[in-house]
């Protein structure tokens, strides 16, 4: 993980300065976290502490709101991003060239028969 990267994944910030920094309530940042939208971490005495990354995604839950979404559908939003994470990247399909079809059957070809290029004999086997 980059550098920049680790840093926006500190949580260092607590719930008080998260709503500042979002001007979201304290109860809408639980109800957020019930609904599986941002998951700070713990401290040994059980108090969030948020990263950089779940102010963005406070902020971006907050847009998501305000444009007319519900909780439905911002969560399969981010369900649909997080499966796209997980699963390989597609193949790309190349399409053959009229060459890459005659190659591949004249191999074919040799491979199937007993022909033998140069060799005056191989018909008659």
């Amino acid at each position: 993980m980059k550098e920049k990267e680790l840093r926006r994944s500190m949580a260092v910030f607590t719930i008080g300065t998260v709503m500042k920094l979002t001007d979201l309530t304290a109860r809408q940042i639980r109800y957020y976290e019930e609904q599986g939208l941002v998951l700070p971490q713990r401290t040994e005495t059980n108090r969030r502490m948020y990263s950089l990354k779940d102010i963005d995604r406070l902020l971006e839950v907050k847009d998501y709101l305000n444009d007319g979404l519900n909780m439905i559908a911002i969560r399969r939003i981010y369900e649909e991003k997080a499966n796209k994470q997980q699963k390989p990247p597609e193949k790309v399909e190349h399409s053959l060239t009229d060459e890459d079809v005659r190659r591949i059957l004249y191999q074919e070809i040799l491979n199937q028969s007993s022909f033998i290029p140069g060799d005056k004999n191989s018909w008659s086997r």
